[in-house]
């Protein structure tokens, strides 16, 4: 599983850069258009733009990482998802799904208090982590912590 997340990673950040020469180059042929577009209306828009555009890459990409741990936390207050959620979303060795769980797992914490001091530690150093491995590689480091984790429970 690590192998394939730190493979996929690399490939992701090639074609990232790829796409960020091509988008250099397109946008420089096609800077003379926002000259003539008439500006979108909205302050909401506006000040969640510029909250965006102030977040570095590091924050930028934990911010979906958050965004998809406090929605897994969620999914835990339902009482109907509850089975699929211990399913899917836990380590345990006589569940019938266990491939999944090594990623889901990932995302899952039950205590409030737990996910928030992950998500608050994840934050404080993703900057940093991020500015020296690039996001891809910090997704797939994150990725890869969480399948220790999994494995060191069995």
């Amino acid at each position: 599983f690590t192998g394939s997340a730190f493979g996929s990673a690399a490939i992701w950040q090639y074609e990232s850069l790829k796409s960020r020469v091509q988008t250099y180059f397109e946008e420089a042929r096609a800077d003379w258009l926002d000259k003539i577009r008439p500006q979108k209306r909205g302050d909401f828009r506006k000040q969640v733009n510029s909250w965006w555009n102030n977040l570095t890459e590091g924050q930028r990409t934990v911010t979906g990482i958050i965004a998809a741990n406090v929605f897994v936390f969620c999914l835990w207050r339902l009482p109907g998802m509850r089975r699929i959620m211990f399913t899917y979303f836990t380590s345990d060795p006589s569940s019938r799904a266990l491939c999944s769980p090594m990623l889901l797992s990932t995302f899952s914490h039950f205590s409030l208090f737990h996910m928030a001091a992950n998500m608050y530690v994840l934050w404080s150093f993703s900057s940093s982590v991020v500015s020296l491995l690039g996001c891809e590689q910090f997704i797939a480091v994150y990725l890869s912590a969480g399948n220790i984790k999994y494995i060191y429970i069995y």
